[in-house]
């Protein structure tokens, strides 16, 4: 019995799937909420409020350093930046050890993610080409992994849990084409100095994390200073999140097996160290023993899961619904059917819906049928076409590269149309399809097994 519970604790301890799924479905319920505020709150007397609300000019001076931006600014390259480190950790734990740490396993999600990005662009760009819309080919491309992973939940078993790794791996890959989308795509003029500076920093990272440095506090450091760089260089300074996340070290002080025999040594220890019930702060010998299992587990967790643990539940509960209360305020007036049917909002709904679902499915059933990649155990294809259409969810990356695609205040409403059309079409659509089937209609099409 003593064993089962060592083995439980050792599992919680390690287990940052679990722990990720269920704070991005708590997340994606909030985040739900905080968009429902933002709209009911823009389409309401108040809404003049709204607006105001996030125009509001901030200013810090730090020596004669001054930064002076509106609330929606610091929402945008300031707050996001936490949430793109938190990704760009996400994604290096995906790289080492997860579902892209190797050819075999990244083949599947790979596929899905670039037909999930390719075909969305492509049918965005055919609607705008020649249009002062063209520039938004980059919004249709993502997907919001917080709110796929809240319908996730709400399926229960009909989402097997082998289909969610693989959304959630193709969700990480998605990412890595976001950020890449703003890096060279969505960058003002550069400055060449600041650039320069972030370049030093990200080497004195590295250099930190080759040396065995593993203070947190180290990293928040050199992270802000490398933040501050970016704001200068004209690079999106999101882009700083990923690149900080990448030189956070990803290695344990202890191996596993020796966490573990420790570990129980000390639990068993603790149990014939006094009565069960007793206060830990009376008995001295227990209160040591509690602390050598806290150090214990400092040092088999890596600074990258340390980072992960303390920051994502900032994210998903307050920096992510912030974002959606900042940005998903669209007036819903008479001039929204226009605004629906704009070439703009247009690309932006065929492209996340019908681009993503096609592209996803379409090159992932691709692979398999040559054989370069294998279907995700339990899972047939009508579900594997359920995730593609919930894929089409892109609201939060979304609303982020539209922030930076238009300038124009039109246009980004416009764009924002657009993109929570087809996310909430994505979600009811998706959810219905995972759930109900539609297996004898596929099954016609796909020759499924």
């Amino acid at each position: 019995m003593k064993k089962t519970e060592n083995n439980s604790l050792i599992e919680k301890l390690l287990n940052p799937v679990q722990e990720f799924m269920h704070a991005e479905t708590s997340g994606g319920i909030v985040l739900m909420i905080c968009t429902i505020i933002a709209l009911a709150w823009a389409n309401s007397p108040f809404a003049d409020s709204y607006h105001h609300l996030w125009h509001t000019y901030i200013t810090f001076d730090f020596g004669g350093f001054v930064m002076k931006h509106s609330l929606h600014h610091w929402i945008n390259d300031g707050l996001m930046v936490i949430f793109f480190f938190v990704v760009g950790l996400e994604i290096k734990r995906e790289l080492l050890v997860g579902e892209l740490s190797s050819a075999k396993k990244a083949a599947l999600p790979v596929a899905g993610a670039l037909g999930g990005m390719i075909l969305p662009a492509i049918i965005y760009f055919s609607l705008n080409a020649g249009k002062e819309g063209i520039a938004g080919w980059g919004i249709p491309m993502a997907t919001d992994i917080a709110f796929v992973v809240g319908i996730m939940a709400l399926l229960g078993p009909k989402f097997p849990f082998s289909l969610k790794i693989f959304i959630l791996a193709l969700a990480i890959v998605d990412d890595i084409g976001a950020v890449l989308v703003i890096a060279i795509f969505y960058t003002a003029e550069i400055s060449f100095t600041a650039l320069l500076i972030a370049g030093g920093i990200v080497i004195l990272l590295i250099l930190f994390n080759r040396l065995g440095v593993r203070s947190l506090i180290v990293y928040t450091i050199t992270g802000i200073a490398l933040w501050l760089a970016f704001l200068k260089s004209g690079v999106h300074a999101t882009v700083a999140g990923v690149l900080l996340a990448f030189t956070i070290p990803a290695s344990s002080r202890i191996n596993t097996n020796k966490f573990t025999n420790e570990t129980r040594e000390l639990l068993d220890e603790f149990d014939v160290s006094g009565e069960h019930g007793n206060n830990v702060l009376t008995n001295e010998k227990r209160l040591t023993l509690v602390q050598s299992i806290e150090s214990n587990c400092e040092k088999i967790l890596t600074p990258l899961q340390r980072f992960e643990h303390l920051l994502h539940p900032w994210v998903a509960f307050l920096i992510m619904p912030v974002f959606a209360l900042a940005n998903a305020g669209v007036s819903i007036g008479s001039g929204f059917t226009e605004a629906l049917f704009n070439p703009i909002s247009l690309g932006i709904i065929l492209g996340l819906f019908l681009g993503k679902q096609l592209g996803i499915f379409g090159f992932s059933y691709i692979a398999i049928k040559l054989g370069l990649a294998s279907k995700p155990e339990g899972v047939n294809y009508t579900k594997m076409y359920g995730a593609g259409i919930l894929a089409g969810i892109g609201f939060t990356m979304s609303l982020f590269i539209a922030n930076l695609a238009f300038a124009s205040e039109e246009l980004l409403n416009v764009a924002k149309v657009g993109v929570l059309t087809a996310s909430l079409i994505s979600g009811i659509i998706g959810f219905i399809v995972v759930k109900f089937g539609l297996r004898k209609k596929l099954i016609s099409i796909i020759h499924y097994e």
